[in-house]
């Protein structure tokens, strides 16, 4: 391919993919109708609700299965339908609540869900359904803590959740559904009629089949969707759409849709491109994709630093951290996005690319201002490169929200910090929710380094803090009270890197 893109084939394809053991192939289509019309409007498949339309509640969840790295296997996991755009599910197969039973029975964790009550109104126990799934296909002996986490991202109005996690516990006593899923009736959408699965194997065999290796096109409604398969084809169709909307996971552009009623005219898809879905892990850095979704990203973090546990358990819910990518978090931009103070004071740096030039950007100067980076035309994150900065260093971050799970943050601050004894001899600190980009706090930095790590110190730099940010009181907090939770997080950071209490959330329990 050319830089220019000029190679691309641009006439309209089809989407495929797998439901209920069946093809479909949908063509023009809107690029931006959801998965959560298309099951309701098209299919008048109603067990999926729509509750929020952005990805909160929980009650429109689906699953998607997909190959693996190596295409050895099938990765399950629940997304929201209501935020997700119909074309991404090319090449994937789409699992619903209604696909769920077979021979007239209950799937384990429906029968689960009825033997234990865990359905009151029933308008959200769909979405909670297919939590469950997702979590019974990908942990054979979860903890409580574990169960808790798979639900973060659905809401139950009529607080059921005793119920609800009893039935998680006793999923697992029924005979194991082997068989996965029921074959309904062929539907008059589906093409491939006598494709029904038998195994495991065969769903697998299924989604090879519909893999591409060129540029899928979709033109409909006006829009025009486009999802390269190599950086060199989204370099050279930024070149000739320098306006296009990039979609990553969709949970921030979703929302443009479904809330703002934003009119997307071409939208170009990262979520297909091998070199933006890898993951590089060498003796100095994590090397991470900017399409790789934060379920993944956070696990090859987390190996590194598993300081950063609670944050990542409480960055957003599971169904978002399987959609979204670090990569968007990072180019969205915004002054309470909780994956970048971490990311900067550990010195990550972007990879940015246009064209055939690439450069790399420290991530504490790629914000400008409000909603302002240091992004040209035609220009996109290709990675992120997080340092490793080896055991002597203290990693850590925390957050402050009104609810413990997928709550948007207050604050969230950072630190990095290394002693030579009790000498501070390296120390950053960065916050978000503090001012109209996430950044450095400079002048505590300033009152901490060469000194020694103790009270004084600490009360010298919490002083030091006010100087740095100028918080503004809205909905979530007071300008007030922000800069008294900065500065009580940075002493509890003390008091953790010393040892002196066990301050953790997860200490108070849920």
């Amino acid at each position: 391919m050319s830089e220019g893109g000029d190679n691309i084939d641009t006439s309209s394809d089809a989407i495929r993919f797998v439901l209920d053991g069946e093809l479909y192939e949908l063509d023009n289509i809107d690029p931006t109708r959801t998965v959560l019309q298309f099951l309701r409007e098209d299919l008048g498949r109603t067990g999926t609700k729509e509750g929020c339309a952005e990805g909160d509640c929980g009650a429109c969840t689906v699953v998607l299965a997909e190959l693996n790295k190596d295409g050895s296997d099938l990765t399950v996991r629940a997304i929201n339908s209501c935020i997700q755009f119909l074309p991404t599910l090319d090449g994937k197969e789409l699992i619903t609540v209604e696909s769920l039973g077979r021979d007239g029975n209950l799937h384990p964790v429906q029968q689960a869900m009825v033997d234990h009550h865990g359905s009151q109104c029933g308008f959200c126990t769909p979405g909670f359904v297919m939590s469950l799934f997702a979590l019974y296909k990908s942990n054979a002996k979860p903890s409580r803590r574990e169960i808790d986490d798979a639900l973060a991202g659905n809401l139950c109005r009529c607080t059921g959740y005793r119920p609800i996690i009893a039935a998680a516990e006793a999923m697992y006593d029924a005979e194991p559904d082997t068989a996965w899923l029921r074959q309904p009736a062929t539907s008059a959408n589906a093409k491939n009629k006598a494709n029904k699965f038998k195994s495991p194997t065969d769903r697998i065999d299924a989604l090879k089949d519909l893999q591409r290796d060129s540029c899928l096109a979709l033109t409909g409604s006006g829009r025009t969707f486009f999802a390269p398969t190599t950086s060199d084809e989204l370099a050279g169709l930024l070149a000739i759409h320098p306006n296009a909307t990039l979609l990553a996971g969709g949970t921030d552009i979703g929302i443009w849709v479904t809330k703002q009623h934003r009119e997307l005219d071409t939208i170009i898809y990262t979520g297909r491109i091998k070199e933006l879905n890898q993951v590089q892990v060498s003796v100095s850095q994590i090397e991470i994709g900017a399409a790789v979704s934060l379920t993944d990203a956070m696990e090859h973090i987390l190996d590194a630093y598993p300081d950063l546990d609670e944050l990542f358990k409480r960055f957003a819910s599971p169904p978002i951290r399987n959609a979204g990518t670090l990569g968007g978090n990072i180019a969205n931009g915004s002054p309470i996005g909780d994956s970048m103070p971490v990311l900067m004071v550990a010195g990550t740096t972007l990879v940015l690319r246009r064209g055939r030039s690439r450069r790399e950007v420290p991530l504490e100067n790629f914000y400008i201002g409000y909603q302002v980076k240091d992004l040209r035309p035609a220009e996109f994150i290709e990675s992120i490169r997080m340092p490793l900065l080896g055991d002597d260093v203290i990693l850590r971050s925390h957050k402050l929200s009104k609810r413990f799970d997928q709550d948007i943050s207050a604050v969230c601050s950072a630190y990095c910090l290394e002693l030579d004894g009790e000498q501070v001899t390296m120390f950053r600190m960065a916050c978000g929710g503090m001012a109209a980009t996430i950044r450095r706090a400079e002048n505590c930095e300033a009152a901490v380094v060469g000194k020694s790590w103790n009270n004084d110190t600490i009360d010298a730099a919490c002083k030091a803090l006010a100087r740095d940010f100028e918080p503004i009181s809205d909905m979530r907090a007071s300008a007030g009270y922000r800069l008294r939770v900065a500065q009580n997080l940075l002493r509890r950071f003390y008091l953790e890197s010393r040892g002196d209490a066990d301050v953790s959330v997860y200490s108070y329990g849920r």
